[in-house]
């Protein structure tokens, strides 16, 4: 049974540098980081990659869809904080620069952007020859907002009792690759292979959801308490929104899973445990409300559900 950790990814050391450089930046742990500005606002700012499913998009030759991906894991963060994004910025690195390649990262970037109402602002192409192989490249992307302190959301009031709706994922979104691609490899498995309507490669290459409009426009009018980005970790990023005390139980069988995940569990034989552990497993953001506040929150948020409850820790549904 192949793991995470042993296609090379240690879920527990990640948790472990967290815990280490706590105390070199106090935000650390959380989604995004806040700076006060003045006694009402706070500028939020946050960065991310998009990791090895890059490998996936070089092998498939199609670079229009991983720019989303890019933006997606940056202000999908951002939004946690009820942050509303001010700009966006890209750094894109490679051994020899490929124009065609580059231009069309970058439009997929900007077509993003606009769909997340966030601004491109601008980024870094740096061409590093001998450091990549030949048609590699890498990215990392980086948001900043802002949100006013009557409007910043935090996870202080959640309690149990509370309850979690998830917005649903396209797919893997951005995290998972490493044991994706492990698991191509050992299994010798073309990225061409026939999975529901489409092939393999095209659902691996799904771009990460946009949640930044639908949340934005939802939170003035509903009480979410707390967000979290389901992401790298699966969904122990539950955790990072949740006070001590507060676990959290999920609702089995209350979501629909894309078809990918039901080929990934059929395939590396993984227990569901692990693979909850590894992938968002089709929710893709969370949002703790008040358990009489969910119907008109789920109403406000198409392809939404009530996926979890909230109660006392300790609860090992939620580990």
């Amino acid at each position: 049974m192949l793991t995470y950790r042993q296609a090379g990814v240690d879920i527990d050391a990640g948790n472990e540098l967290v815990r280490r450089i706590a105390g070199f930046a106090p935000k650390v742990g959380g989604f995004a980081g806040l700076v006060p500005l003045d006694a009402d606002r706070f500028l939020v700012a946050c960065t991310d990659g998009v990791g090895t499913k890059l490998d996936i998009a070089i092998r498939m030759n199609r670079f229009d869809t991983i720019g989303q991906d890019l933006v997606a894991m940056c202000v999908n963060d951002l939004v946690t904080t009820g942050a509303t994004p001010l700009a966006f910025l890209d750094y894109y690195a490679t051994g020899k620069l490929d124009v065609d390649q580059a231009e069309a990262v970058v439009k997929g970037i900007a077509r993003a952007c606009a769909e997340a109402r966030c601004p491109l602002l601008g980024g870094e192409t740096a061409e590093m020859p001998g450091f990549y192989p030949d048609g590699a490249f890498d990215l990392a992307g980086f948001a900043v907002g802002t949100v006013t302190r009557d409007r910043l959301v935090d996870g202080t009031t959640i309690a149990p009792g509370d309850v979690l709706v998830g917005l649903p994922s396209s797919g893997v979104h951005s995290n998972g690759y490493s044991l994706v691609r492990r698991l191509l490899a050992d299994q010798h498995l073309s990225l061409d292979l026939p999975l529901a309507d489409r092939s393999l490669g095209e659902h691996l290459l799904e771009p990460t959801a946009l949640y930044v409009a639908p949340v934005l426009d939802a939170l003035p009018h509903h009480p979410v308490k707390g967000m979290a980005h389901v992401t790298g970790g699966g969904f122990e990023n539950l955790d990072r929104m949740l006070p001590d005390g507060v676990a959290f139980r999920l609702r089995e069988g209350s979501w629909t899973e894309p078809a990918i995940f039901g080929f990934l569990r059929e395939r590396s034989g993984l227990p569901e445990a692990e693979l909850r552990r590894t992938f968002n497993m089709g929710i893709g953001m969370a949002l703790a409300v008040p358990a009489g506040a969910a119907e008109a929150l789920v109403s406000a948020l198409p392809g939404s559900v009530v996926f979890a409850d909230l109660v006392e820790a300790p609860c090992t549904a939620s580990k």
